[in-house]
């Protein structure tokens, strides 16, 4: 699509970190805050979608949003709270995974609704929640893990390791990757494009009006899936390779500036 196209977007879905959030200084650009409201002020919907949990939104929290898309897919939560969707990784994936961990080293952490557990604090570990802002969490109890209910899983484990590990140990389960320390594992067939679906139907919108903005590998299917799919300059390589459009970094006025290019503000 050229410039001097308009789009009729009726819907826009941000990644959070690297995207909204700039790894540099852990805040919002202003740039984007004001780009989001005079969205919203046309009556387009401004929805979140993130590989993080519900409840590790606080920084975003003083943006009015339209929604939220949370563990890339697996939870779609409305402005006011209502689930829309959930769906969990399965069960017998997670005991292997356990299990794994038991018999080789192997670091991962397990998220849930209303909690994120880990099985040990590594320097990988801490160094990943530190680079989003979050504090470590708590250590598992072994003999006392919910495998039912799990919505997403980190597994910390190399890029090159990540094929061979899902095929043994979670067969029933798919990995996406936007940092070379980790994956983050979901429900097989579960993307941020799930997400856009549901809020497709919930608000009456079609695929072809909506537009989306990421930078890591988890964005991949979201990208691809909107009408336009638009990295960030601080993208990932194979995260630019299949976007509609490049645009500036976050801390460059990246999302202003692709909104603009494309006539959506």
């Amino acid at each position: 699509m050229s410039s001097l196209e308009k789009p009729n977007i009726k819907a826009v879905f941000f990644d959070i970190d690297g995207t909204l959030i700039s790894f540099k200084t852990n805040t919002i650009p202003e740039s984007t805050q004001k780009a989001i409201k005079s969205l919203r002020k046309k009556g387009i919907k401004v929805i979140v979608a993130t590989g993080r949990s519900i409840n590790s939104l606080d920084h975003i929290r003083h943006i009015t949003f339209d929604g939220f898309i949370t563990f890339n897919g697996s939870c779609c939560i409305t402005t006011e709270g209502k689930v829309m969707y959930k769906t969990f990784i399965d069960s017998s994936d997670i005991k292997k995974l356990i299990q794994h961990a038991e018999d080789f080293p192997l670091s991962y952490s397990l998220m849930y609704e209303n909690k994120v557990e880990i099985n040990d604090a590594t320097p990988e570990v801490v160094g990943m929640y530190a680079h989003v802002n979050l504090p470590v969490p708590p250590v598992h109890n072994k003999e006392d893990i919910d495998t039912d209910h799990v919505l997403q899983a980190n597994i910390f484990l190399e890029q090159k390791e990540e094929q061979k590990f899902m095929e043994r140990v979670m067969p029933n389960s798919s990995a996406s990757r936007w940092s070379p320390l980790f994956a983050d594992v979901n429900h097989r067939g579960i993307t941020k494009s799930t997400g856009i679906k549901h809020f497709c139907d919930y608000f009456g919108i079609d695929v072809s009006e909506t537009m989306s903005f990421g930078d890591g590998g988890n964005d991949i299917a979201m990208l691809k899936f909107t009408k336009i799919g638009v990295a960030m300059g601080n993208a990932n390589d194979n995260v630019k390779e299949i976007a509609d459009y490049v645009t500036e970094d976050v801390d460059n006025h990246g999302i202003e500036s692709a909104l603009m290019h494309f006539g959506v503000l």
